[in-house]
């Protein structure tokens, strides 16, 4: 066990130590890749030596590495080592975190956990939550919560409010909890991209008009394509005076609350009914680790307690913690260890200091960018993300995208804005130089020349 553990650890170090060093990842061949792994296990088993080796072949660098310091795709995942030794502990000792019975430490870790979050985002103390997967399963779960508390569970001729930016995890977790396409007002964003308060007033009017109940207005906190927030204490005016449950996705963007830039653009987190966001992503944790807030704890506990006649048990302690009885999961791994673990091990600072290194990267991609001839900025950098364009033509942004993968030194991701193709920056990892930026902007700059005979 030892051996193979010294190697597992040696090969981890060497990639958190090496990994700036190599390509941003690659994309295999579906019909090689599938065909390496589509086999019956053997009847006797392998040494553990030769499939690490496999593994270091066939697996590892077949990937995209979303923790590189040049990978600005999508949303990247910078995780830490420390989180990475957590997650084997975890996993090592194998610590069930459903109820305080099966797990009571870890139930008292989670909730300190979730009780410092609740009040990073300035919720009261009645607040709480628990450790979810990630986004999908964090909004989801908050809004099972609003359904409960203010339908009764009947979602007949209920409405719910969101803008075009908003993630696709809202409206599949919408679908999942039984609400119809032509219950979601999906509405136009203005011109900074964010959810417009007129647009959302002149909907819950006619909507009302028509016999309908609007019942949840869904905020972003930092949209995927932009990092736009929406103008959340507006919206919570709103909200309240139309007696509707206000739900922030914060996936991306809540915890830039714990930076001074942070805190001033998300001025009314504080004031949602319930709040998603991922550590996995700005609080540098590896996966999974998402996270969802309420800011009455007792609502999810309405929503989701169920007491079997196997847990009683379980459920004799009024005062203990059974975090099965807050959300889907009965069996549940202890994914606040490593947040615990890492908080810990750096403090407050250095995740403060690392979340303001995000802003600052993208605000130098956007001056890089507009320093050089024919580059369009469609959204300056704000919540870490840029978006642009070189040219007219939408294929050409496609383009970019497989030459910057061919050539391996960066990778960034397109999207659509106001019907154009663009490219964008996300800039989340604490250890992108400012040279890695320099560097991207410079490849991006040279393959768009080479592409359009502007050299």
């Amino acid at each position: 066990m030892r051996q193979l553990g010294y190697r597992v650890v040696d090969l981890l170090v060497d990639h958190f130590a090496n990994i700036e060093r190599g390509p941003v990842g690659a994309k295999a061949d579906p019909a090689q890749m599938i065909s390496l792994f589509d086999h019956d296990p053997p009847e006797a088993g392998r040494d553990p030596n030769e499939l690490l080796a496999q593994l270091e072949r066939d697996v590892f660098p077949n990937n995209l590495h979303v923790d590189h310091p040049r990978f600005f795709a999508f949303v990247p995942g910078p995780n830490n080592f420390v989180s990475t030794m957590a997650d084997a502990l975890a996993a090592g000792f194998n610590i069930f975190n459903g109820t305080w019975l099966g797990g009571s430490a870890a139930a008292a870790v989670e909730l300190g956990v979730v009780r410092w979050l609740c009040r990073m985002c300035g919720f009261p103390t009645a607040a709480g939550g628990l450790f979810v997967s990630g986004g999908s399963m964090a909004n989801l779960t908050a809004l099972v919560a609003a359904r409960h508390f203010l339908l009764q569970d009947r979602v007949a001729d209920a409405t719910v409010y969101f803008s075009d930016q908003t993630h696709s995890s809202v409206e599949r977790a919408l679908r999942v909890i039984g609400f119809l396409p032509d219950q979601m007002r999906k509405l136009e964003s203005d011109n900074n991209f964010r959810l417009s308060i007129q647009g959302l007033r002149a909907a819950i009017t006619d909507d009302r008009a028509k016999g309908l109940r609007p019942f949840c207005v869904i905020a972003n906190a930092g949209t995927t394509n932009t990092g736009a927030v929406d103008p959340l204490s507006e919206l919570a005016d709103l909200a309240a005076a139309e007696k509707l449950w206000f739900h922030i996705d914060g996936a991306f963007g809540a915890a830039a609350v714990l930076s001074e830039r942070g805190r001033e653009m998300l001025r009314g987190l504080e004031r949602a009914d319930s709040i998603s966001l991922d550590p996995h992503k700005w609080l540098f944790q590896s996966f999974e680790c998402g996270c969802v807030l309420v800011r009455d704890a007792a609502l999810l506990k309405s929503a989701f307690q169920i007491k079997p006649d196997y847990l009683r048990d379980v459920h004799r302690g009024l005062e203990e913690f059974n975090p099965c009885d807050y959300g889907v999961q009965l069996t549940r791994s202890f994914r606040a260890l490593k947040v615990w673990l890492s908080l810990q091990t750096f403090g407050l600072a250095a995740f403060r200091r690392a979340i303001t290194h995000g802003f600052e990267l993208a605000e130098l991609a956007e001056r890089e960018l507009r320093a050089r001839p024919g580059w369009e900025i469609l959204s300056p950098a704000q919540m870490a993300t840029v978006c642009f364009r070189f040219g007219n033509s939408d294929e050409l942004q496609t383009q970019l995208v497989d030459e910057m993968m061919k050539d391996g030194f960066a990778l960034l991701t397109s999207t659509e804005l106001s019907g154009r193709a663009c490219l964008r920056l996300c800039t989340i990892n604490p250890r992108t130089t400012e040279e890695d930026i320099v560097g991207t902007v410079n490849r991006l700059d040279k393959f768009a020349r080479e592409l359009t005979g502007r050299g």
